[in-house]
């Protein structure tokens, strides 16, 4: 059993910063990827950013230079520090996780970009 549990979501200021956290917990301590997923009303979910267990980072377009992944194994969670806020940050972000061909999500946490 795994479980991922967000935390961190809220109401943000344009231009201002938030900090999205995901604690894993479970039977697998160290999985292949990590990483967060957004999605709006009416649009597909979309990849904010992974990193993989070697600490290989991807980001979306819009969020690159903004936004930063970090992972701590000893805690096996995953961090999204978001700076540099914009109104079109506003989704769920969902933590995700991915260990030998399973796919793992949180249960999603709102974000709000808004002054």
């Amino acid at each position: 059993q795994v479980q991922l549990v967000e935390s961190g979501g809220g109401l943000g200021q344009p231009g201002g910063s938030l900090r999205l956290s995901c604690a894993a917990s479970g039977t697998i301590m160290r999985f292949d990827v990590m990483g967060w997923y957004r999605q709006t009303p009416g649009k597909q979910r979309e990849l904010a950013a992974t990193m993989s267990r070697g600490g290989i980072t991807n980001y979306a377009d819009s969020v690159k230079g903004r936004f930063t992944i970090s992972r701590d194994y000893a805690k096996n969670t995953v961090y999204l520090q978001m700076n540099s806020l914009e109104p079109e940050d506003t989704a769920v972000y969902s933590c995700y996780a991915y260990y030998v061909g399973n796919r793992f999500w949180g249960q999603g946490t709102q974000v709000t970009v808004s002054s």
